[in-house]
Protein backbone atom coordinates (compact mmCIF):
# COMPACT_ATOMS: atom_id res chain seq x y z
CA UNK A 1 0.00 0.00 0.00
CA UNK A 2 1.32 3.43 -0.92
CA UNK A 3 1.24 5.95 1.95
CA UNK A 4 1.09 9.70 1.20
CA UNK A 5 3.56 10.66 3.96
CA UNK A 6 6.15 7.88 3.59
CA UNK A 7 8.72 8.18 0.77
CA UNK A 8 9.63 5.14 -1.33
CA UNK A 9 6.41 3.39 -0.29
CA UNK A 10 5.44 2.38 -3.83
CA UNK A 11 5.60 -1.46 -3.83
CA UNK A 12 7.78 -1.66 -6.91
CA UNK A 13 10.30 0.85 -5.54
CA UNK A 14 10.39 -0.92 -2.18
CA UNK A 15 10.97 -4.29 -3.88
CA UNK A 16 13.90 -2.84 -5.86
CA UNK A 17 15.48 -1.43 -2.70
CA UNK A 18 15.13 -4.74 -0.83
CA UNK A 19 16.61 -6.67 -3.74
CA UNK A 20 19.58 -4.31 -3.94
CA UNK A 21 20.61 -5.07 -0.34
CA UNK A 22 19.61 -8.74 -0.32
CA UNK A 23 16.75 -8.49 2.19
CA UNK A 24 13.61 -10.57 1.74
CA UNK A 25 11.33 -8.07 3.49
CA UNK A 26 11.33 -4.97 5.69
CA UNK A 27 10.83 -7.30 8.66
CA UNK A 28 14.47 -8.45 8.29
CA UNK A 29 15.60 -5.05 9.62
CA UNK A 30 13.76 -5.59 12.90
CA UNK A 31 14.90 -9.13 13.66
CA UNK A 32 16.82 -8.04 16.77
CA UNK A 33 13.79 -6.34 18.37
CA UNK A 34 12.04 -8.71 20.83
CA UNK A 35 8.58 -9.78 19.74
CA UNK A 36 6.93 -8.34 22.86
CA UNK A 37 8.17 -4.85 21.91
CA UNK A 38 6.65 -4.93 18.41
CA UNK A 39 3.31 -3.26 17.76
CA UNK A 40 2.05 -5.86 15.26
CA UNK A 41 -0.81 -3.63 14.13
CA UNK A 42 -1.15 -0.52 11.98
CA UNK A 43 -0.48 2.81 13.66
CA UNK A 44 -3.58 4.65 14.85
CA UNK A 45 -3.35 7.48 12.33
CA UNK A 46 -6.13 9.67 10.97
CA UNK A 47 -7.26 9.43 7.38
CA UNK A 48 -5.13 11.50 4.97
CA UNK A 49 -5.99 15.16 5.43
CA UNK A 50 -6.90 17.20 2.35
CA UNK A 51 -4.79 20.28 3.11
CA UNK A 52 -1.60 21.26 4.91
CA UNK A 53 -3.61 23.56 7.18
CA UNK A 54 -5.67 20.57 8.36
CA UNK A 55 -2.49 18.71 9.25
CA UNK A 56 -1.14 21.71 11.18
CA UNK A 57 -4.41 21.97 13.12
CA UNK A 58 -4.30 18.24 13.93
CA UNK A 59 -0.69 18.40 15.15
CA UNK A 60 -1.37 21.45 17.30
CA UNK A 61 -4.25 19.64 18.97
CA UNK A 62 -1.80 16.90 19.92
CA UNK A 63 0.85 19.34 21.15
CA UNK A 64 -1.71 21.12 23.30
CA UNK A 65 -2.02 17.97 25.41
CA UNK A 66 1.55 18.46 26.66
CA UNK A 67 2.32 20.15 29.94
CA UNK A 68 6.02 20.73 30.28
CA UNK A 69 8.24 20.89 33.35
CA UNK A 70 8.21 24.69 33.36
CA UNK A 71 4.41 24.81 33.69
CA UNK A 72 4.15 22.22 36.47
CA UNK A 73 6.29 21.94 39.62
CA UNK A 74 8.58 19.15 38.47
CA UNK A 75 10.93 16.86 40.33
CA UNK A 76 11.67 14.71 37.25
CA UNK A 77 15.28 13.76 36.60
CA UNK A 78 16.70 10.28 36.00
CA UNK A 79 18.99 11.28 33.13
CA UNK A 80 17.33 14.46 31.89
CA UNK A 81 17.54 17.27 34.42
CA UNK A 82 15.71 20.55 35.14
CA UNK A 83 18.69 22.85 35.59
CA UNK A 84 18.49 26.56 34.91
CA UNK A 85 19.39 27.47 31.32
CA UNK A 86 20.89 30.96 31.08
CA UNK A 87 19.38 33.00 28.23
CA UNK A 88 22.79 33.45 26.60
CA UNK A 89 22.97 29.67 25.92
CA UNK A 90 19.86 29.83 23.74
CA UNK A 91 20.97 33.11 22.17
CA UNK A 92 24.34 31.75 21.03
CA UNK A 93 23.25 28.28 19.90
CA UNK A 94 20.45 29.77 17.79
CA UNK A 95 22.80 32.02 15.81
CA UNK A 96 22.74 30.93 12.18
CA UNK A 97 26.51 30.43 11.90
CA UNK A 98 26.27 27.76 14.62
CA UNK A 99 22.72 26.46 14.16
CA UNK A 100 22.91 25.74 10.44
CA UNK A 101 26.56 24.65 10.12
CA UNK A 102 27.01 20.94 9.55
CA UNK A 103 30.56 19.61 9.34
CA UNK A 104 32.40 22.92 9.21
CA UNK A 105 35.19 22.50 6.72
CA UNK A 106 33.23 23.30 3.54
CA UNK A 107 32.04 26.58 5.04
CA UNK A 108 33.57 29.85 6.17
CA UNK A 109 32.72 29.00 9.76
CA UNK A 110 36.03 28.45 11.48
CA UNK A 111 34.61 30.26 14.48
CA UNK A 112 32.62 27.10 15.05
CA UNK A 113 35.87 25.16 15.31
CA UNK A 114 37.22 27.63 17.85
CA UNK A 115 33.99 27.46 19.85
CA UNK A 116 34.33 23.67 20.06
CA UNK A 117 38.00 23.99 20.96
CA UNK A 118 37.04 26.30 23.82
CA UNK A 119 34.39 23.79 24.94
CA UNK A 120 36.79 20.84 25.05
CA UNK A 121 39.41 23.01 26.79
CA UNK A 122 37.02 23.99 29.58
CA UNK A 123 35.78 20.41 29.91
CA UNK A 124 39.39 19.26 30.17
CA UNK A 125 39.99 21.73 32.99
CA UNK A 126 36.83 20.65 34.80
CA UNK A 127 37.65 16.95 34.41
CA UNK A 128 41.42 17.34 34.98
CA UNK A 129 41.90 15.41 31.73
CA UNK A 130 44.00 16.34 28.68
CA UNK A 131 41.86 15.08 25.82
CA UNK A 132 38.09 15.56 25.34
CA UNK A 133 36.18 14.62 22.20
CA UNK A 134 33.70 16.55 20.12
CA UNK A 135 30.37 15.42 21.61
CA UNK A 136 28.76 12.11 20.71
CA UNK A 137 24.99 11.74 20.40
CA UNK A 138 24.40 11.25 24.15
CA UNK A 139 25.88 9.96 27.39
CA UNK A 140 24.71 6.41 26.71
CA UNK A 141 26.76 6.27 23.52
CA UNK A 142 29.70 7.89 25.30
CA UNK A 143 29.66 5.16 27.96
CA UNK A 144 29.42 2.38 25.38
CA UNK A 145 32.24 3.86 23.30
CA UNK A 146 34.41 4.37 26.41
CA UNK A 147 34.05 0.67 27.27
CA UNK A 148 34.84 -0.33 23.69
CA UNK A 149 37.91 1.89 23.83
CA UNK A 150 39.02 0.04 26.99
CA UNK A 151 38.52 -3.32 25.28
CA UNK A 152 40.54 -2.30 22.23
CA UNK A 153 43.28 -0.86 24.44
CA UNK A 154 43.58 -3.95 26.69
CA UNK A 155 42.79 -6.44 23.90
CA UNK A 156 40.21 -8.04 26.20
CA UNK A 157 36.48 -8.57 25.73
CA UNK A 158 34.84 -8.55 29.16
CA UNK A 159 33.70 -5.57 31.27
CA UNK A 160 32.29 -5.22 34.77
CA UNK A 161 29.53 -2.63 35.15
CA UNK A 162 27.90 -1.24 38.29
CA UNK A 163 24.24 -2.23 38.61
CA UNK A 164 23.60 1.22 40.12
CA UNK A 165 22.88 2.74 36.71
CA UNK A 166 19.55 3.25 35.01
CA UNK A 167 17.86 0.23 33.45
CA UNK A 168 17.71 2.11 30.14
CA UNK A 169 21.45 2.76 30.16
CA UNK A 170 22.24 -0.84 31.07
CA UNK A 171 20.05 -2.03 28.20
CA UNK A 172 21.79 0.37 25.82
CA UNK A 173 25.23 -0.79 26.96
CA UNK A 174 24.32 -4.44 26.40
CA UNK A 175 23.10 -3.57 22.91
CA UNK A 176 26.10 -1.36 22.07
CA UNK A 177 28.67 -3.91 23.28
CA UNK A 178 27.04 -6.95 21.64
CA UNK A 179 27.99 -9.34 20.22
CA UNK A 180 31.73 -9.37 20.90
CA UNK A 181 31.98 -7.92 24.43
CA UNK A 182 30.62 -9.64 27.55
CA UNK A 183 29.01 -7.37 30.13
CA UNK A 184 28.72 -8.46 33.77
CA UNK A 185 27.13 -6.42 36.57
CA UNK A 186 28.06 -5.82 40.20
CA UNK A 187 25.20 -5.61 42.71
CA UNK A 188 24.53 -2.54 44.84
CA UNK A 189 25.59 -2.62 48.50
CA UNK A 190 23.36 -1.71 51.46
CA UNK A 191 24.72 1.84 51.54
CA UNK A 192 23.67 2.45 47.92
CA UNK A 193 27.21 2.29 46.55
CA UNK A 194 28.84 -0.32 44.32
CA UNK A 195 29.08 -3.70 46.08
CA UNK A 196 32.02 -6.09 46.30
CA UNK A 197 34.08 -6.27 43.11
CA UNK A 198 35.92 -9.43 42.12
CA UNK A 199 38.35 -9.18 39.22
CA UNK A 200 40.82 -11.34 37.38
CA UNK A 201 43.08 -10.70 34.41
CA UNK A 202 40.33 -11.33 31.85
CA UNK A 203 38.51 -8.01 32.39
CA UNK A 204 39.10 -4.95 30.24
CA UNK A 205 37.39 -2.40 32.45
CA UNK A 206 35.29 -1.59 35.49
CA UNK A 207 32.51 0.95 34.90
CA UNK A 208 31.45 3.11 37.84
CA UNK A 209 28.91 5.93 37.83
CA UNK A 210 28.88 8.76 40.36
CA UNK A 211 26.44 10.08 41.37
CA UNK A 212 24.78 6.74 40.63
CA UNK A 213 21.18 6.04 39.71
CA UNK A 214 20.08 6.64 43.32
CA UNK A 215 21.91 9.97 43.47
CA UNK A 216 24.49 8.42 45.81
CA UNK A 217 28.06 9.71 45.50
CA UNK A 218 30.44 6.75 45.20
CA UNK A 219 33.39 6.95 47.60
CA UNK A 220 35.55 3.96 46.58
CA UNK A 221 36.95 5.34 43.34
CA UNK A 222 40.61 5.09 44.34
CA UNK A 223 40.16 1.55 45.65
CA UNK A 224 38.50 0.46 42.41
CA UNK A 225 41.15 2.16 40.28
CA UNK A 226 43.91 0.35 42.16
CA UNK A 227 42.06 -2.97 41.87
CA UNK A 228 41.47 -2.54 38.14
CA UNK A 229 45.04 -1.51 37.45
CA UNK A 230 46.40 -4.45 39.46
CA UNK A 231 44.69 -6.73 36.94
CA UNK A 232 45.63 -4.74 33.84
CA UNK A 233 42.13 -3.30 33.45
CA UNK A 234 40.96 0.32 33.15
CA UNK A 235 38.61 2.25 35.39
CA UNK A 236 35.90 4.03 33.38
CA UNK A 237 33.83 6.55 35.35
CA UNK A 238 30.54 8.10 34.29
CA UNK A 239 30.19 11.56 35.84
CA UNK A 240 27.82 14.45 35.23
CA UNK A 241 30.05 17.50 34.70
CA UNK A 242 27.63 19.76 36.60
CA UNK A 243 28.61 17.93 39.81
CA UNK A 244 32.34 18.60 39.43
CA UNK A 245 32.29 22.01 41.08
CA UNK A 246 31.99 20.14 44.39
CA UNK A 247 32.83 16.48 43.66
CA UNK A 248 36.31 15.24 42.84
CA UNK A 249 36.85 14.67 39.11
CA UNK A 250 37.37 11.01 38.13
CA UNK A 251 41.00 11.63 37.14
CA UNK A 252 41.86 12.60 40.72
CA UNK A 253 41.18 9.09 41.99
CA UNK A 254 42.73 7.19 39.09
CA UNK A 255 40.07 6.90 36.38
CA UNK A 256 41.55 6.16 32.98
CA UNK A 257 38.48 7.28 31.00
CA UNK A 258 35.72 9.66 32.07
CA UNK A 259 32.44 9.89 30.20
CA UNK A 260 28.93 11.21 30.61
CA UNK A 261 26.18 13.45 29.30
CA UNK A 262 26.34 17.25 29.06
CA UNK A 263 22.57 17.93 29.03
CA UNK A 264 22.88 19.59 32.42
CA UNK A 265 25.19 22.27 30.98
CA UNK A 266 22.73 24.70 29.43
CA UNK A 267 20.21 22.42 27.73
CA UNK A 268 16.46 22.36 28.34
CA UNK A 269 14.60 19.16 29.15
CA UNK A 270 12.49 19.69 25.99
CA UNK A 271 10.32 16.57 26.41
CA UNK A 272 13.45 14.40 26.49
CA UNK A 273 16.36 16.78 26.24
CA UNK A 274 19.07 18.04 24.15
CA UNK A 275 21.66 15.40 24.89
CA UNK A 276 25.30 14.96 23.98
CA UNK A 277 28.06 12.78 25.37
CA UNK A 278 31.67 13.47 26.33
CA UNK A 279 34.65 11.12 26.60
CA UNK A 280 37.92 12.21 28.21
CA UNK A 281 41.37 10.69 28.83
CA UNK A 282 44.85 11.82 29.69
CA UNK A 283 47.30 12.47 26.84
CA UNK A 284 48.45 8.86 26.59
CA UNK A 285 48.79 8.23 22.86
CA UNK A 286 47.92 4.49 22.78
CA UNK A 287 44.64 5.28 24.59
CA UNK A 288 43.95 8.46 22.63
CA UNK A 289 44.37 6.37 19.47
CA UNK A 290 41.25 4.44 20.50
CA UNK A 291 38.97 7.50 20.33
CA UNK A 292 36.73 6.93 17.30
CA UNK A 293 35.29 10.46 17.36
CA UNK A 294 36.68 13.81 16.29
CA UNK A 295 39.21 15.68 18.44
CA UNK A 296 39.68 19.43 18.02
CA UNK A 297 42.88 21.25 18.76
CA UNK A 298 45.18 24.03 17.59
CA UNK A 299 46.30 23.34 14.03
CA UNK A 300 48.62 25.09 11.55
CA UNK A 301 47.10 26.92 8.60
CA UNK A 302 48.31 27.51 5.05
CA UNK A 303 49.96 30.72 6.26
CA UNK A 304 53.38 30.05 7.88
CA UNK A 305 53.36 30.90 11.58
CA UNK A 306 49.58 31.27 11.73
CA UNK A 307 47.42 28.87 13.70
CA UNK A 308 43.75 27.98 13.67
CA UNK A 309 41.47 25.38 15.17
CA UNK A 310 40.46 22.05 13.71
CA UNK A 311 40.77 18.27 13.65
CA UNK A 312 43.82 16.68 15.20
CA UNK A 313 44.93 13.02 14.94
CA UNK A 314 42.35 12.72 12.18
CA UNK A 315 43.59 9.38 10.83
CA UNK A 316 42.00 7.49 13.76
CA UNK A 317 38.49 8.17 12.53
CA UNK A 318 36.09 6.49 10.13
CA UNK A 319 36.12 9.77 8.19
CA UNK A 320 39.72 8.96 7.24
CA UNK A 321 39.64 5.15 7.36
CA UNK A 322 36.05 4.53 6.24
CA UNK A 323 35.17 0.85 6.84
CA UNK A 324 38.51 0.28 8.57
CA UNK A 325 37.63 2.73 11.35
CA UNK A 326 37.46 1.50 14.94
CA UNK A 327 33.81 2.54 15.16
CA UNK A 328 31.60 4.30 12.67
CA UNK A 329 31.20 7.98 13.53
CA UNK A 330 28.62 10.17 11.86
CA UNK A 331 27.01 13.49 12.70
CA UNK A 332 27.98 14.54 16.21
CA UNK A 333 26.04 16.72 18.62
CA UNK A 334 28.43 19.61 18.08
CA UNK A 335 25.84 22.35 18.61
CA UNK A 336 25.30 21.13 22.18
CA UNK A 337 29.07 21.22 22.72
CA UNK A 338 29.03 24.89 21.81
CA UNK A 339 26.07 25.40 24.16
CA UNK A 340 27.88 23.68 27.02
CA UNK A 341 30.96 25.81 26.29
CA UNK A 342 28.87 28.96 26.65
CA UNK A 343 27.47 27.64 29.95
CA UNK A 344 30.89 26.79 31.38
CA UNK A 345 32.37 30.14 30.30
CA UNK A 346 29.49 31.97 31.95
CA UNK A 347 29.65 30.01 35.21
CA UNK A 348 33.41 29.88 35.72
CA UNK A 349 35.04 27.82 38.50
CA UNK A 350 33.40 29.74 41.36
CA UNK A 351 29.99 29.58 39.71
CA UNK A 352 30.26 25.81 39.33
CA UNK A 353 31.24 25.49 42.96
CA UNK A 354 28.36 27.69 44.16
CA UNK A 355 25.94 25.74 42.01
CA UNK A 356 27.15 22.38 43.33
CA UNK A 357 26.93 23.49 46.95
CA UNK A 358 23.39 24.75 46.38
CA UNK A 359 22.31 21.44 44.86
CA UNK A 360 23.92 19.41 47.66
CA UNK A 361 22.18 21.51 50.30
CA UNK A 362 18.75 21.44 48.66
CA UNK A 363 18.98 17.71 48.01
CA UNK A 364 19.59 17.10 51.72
CA UNK A 365 16.81 19.54 52.66
CA UNK A 366 14.38 17.60 50.43
CA UNK A 367 15.48 14.26 51.88
CA UNK A 368 14.83 15.52 55.41
CA UNK A 369 11.48 17.05 54.44
CA UNK A 370 10.18 13.89 52.76
CA UNK A 371 11.49 11.58 55.48
CA UNK A 372 8.62 12.74 57.68
CA UNK A 373 6.14 10.77 55.55
CA UNK A 374 8.13 8.23 53.46
CA UNK A 375 11.24 6.08 53.84
CA UNK A 376 14.31 7.64 52.26
CA UNK A 377 16.73 5.03 50.93
CA UNK A 378 20.41 5.25 51.85
CA UNK A 379 19.86 8.27 54.14
CA UNK A 380 23.44 8.35 55.45
CA UNK A 381 25.09 8.56 52.02
CA UNK A 382 26.05 11.80 50.32
CA UNK A 383 23.49 12.51 47.60
CA UNK A 384 23.79 14.91 44.69
CA UNK A 385 20.59 16.08 43.01
CA UNK A 386 18.63 12.82 43.35
CA UNK A 387 17.50 10.38 46.01
CA UNK A 388 15.13 7.43 46.18
CA UNK A 389 12.17 6.97 48.53
CA UNK A 390 10.03 3.92 49.31
CA UNK A 391 6.28 4.47 49.01
CA UNK A 392 3.19 2.21 49.11
CA UNK A 393 2.53 2.67 45.37
CA UNK A 394 4.44 4.90 42.96
CA UNK A 395 1.60 4.95 40.43
CA UNK A 396 -1.00 6.03 42.98
CA UNK A 397 1.22 8.67 44.55
CA UNK A 398 2.31 10.17 41.23
CA UNK A 399 -1.26 10.30 39.95
CA UNK A 400 -2.39 12.13 43.09
CA UNK A 401 0.51 14.57 42.85
CA UNK A 402 -0.25 15.31 39.19
CA UNK A 403 -3.77 16.32 40.24
CA UNK A 404 -2.06 18.90 42.48
CA UNK A 405 0.14 20.24 39.65
CA UNK A 406 3.27 18.38 40.73
CA UNK A 407 5.43 15.89 38.83
CA UNK A 408 6.70 14.02 41.86
CA UNK A 409 9.54 12.00 40.37
CA UNK A 410 10.38 8.98 38.23
CA UNK A 411 9.32 5.47 39.34
CA UNK A 412 12.19 2.97 39.48
CA UNK A 413 9.70 0.20 40.33
CA UNK A 414 6.18 -0.02 41.76
CA UNK A 415 7.35 1.11 45.22
CA UNK A 416 10.56 3.10 44.61
CA UNK A 417 10.43 6.72 43.49
CA UNK A 418 13.42 8.79 42.34
CA UNK A 419 13.14 12.47 43.27
CA UNK A 420 15.29 15.14 41.59
CA UNK A 421 16.15 18.51 43.17
CA UNK A 422 18.24 21.18 41.44
CA UNK A 423 19.10 24.84 41.90
CA UNK A 424 15.76 25.66 40.25
CA UNK A 425 13.83 24.35 43.26
CA UNK A 426 13.25 26.81 46.07
CA UNK A 427 12.75 25.71 49.65
CA UNK A 428 9.08 26.62 49.21
CA UNK A 429 8.89 24.24 46.20
CA UNK A 430 10.34 21.42 48.30
CA UNK A 431 8.00 22.19 51.20
CA UNK A 432 5.07 22.07 48.78
CA UNK A 433 6.12 18.62 47.56
CA UNK A 434 6.61 17.33 51.10
CA UNK A 435 3.20 18.66 52.21
CA UNK A 436 1.48 17.15 49.18
CA UNK A 437 3.10 13.73 49.73
CA UNK A 438 2.13 13.81 53.40
CA UNK A 439 -1.46 14.76 52.49
CA UNK A 440 -1.77 11.99 49.90
CA UNK A 441 -0.31 9.26 52.10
Amino acid sequence: MTHPYIPNAVPGVRAEMLAAIGASSVADFYADIPADLRLDRPLDLPEPLPAERDLVRHMRSLFDKNRDTEEALSFLGHGCYPHHVPAVCDEVNSRSEFLTAYAGEPYEDHGRFQALFEYVSMMGELLEMDVVNVPTYDGFQAAGTALRMACRYTKRSKVLVSAAISADKLSKLRDFLAPDITLETVAVAENGELGEVRLDDSYAAVYLETPNVYGVVETRGRELADLAHAHGALLVVGADPISLGVLAPPASYGADIACGDIQSLGMHQSYGGGHAGYIATQDHEPLVAEFPSRLFGIAPTAVPGEYGFGDVYYDRTSFALREEGKEWVGTAAALWGITAGVYLALMGPQGMRDLGETILARTRYAMDALSRSVTVLHPDAVHFREFAVRVPSTDALLAALRERGIYGGVPLDDRTLLVCVTERHTLADIDRLAAAVEEVL
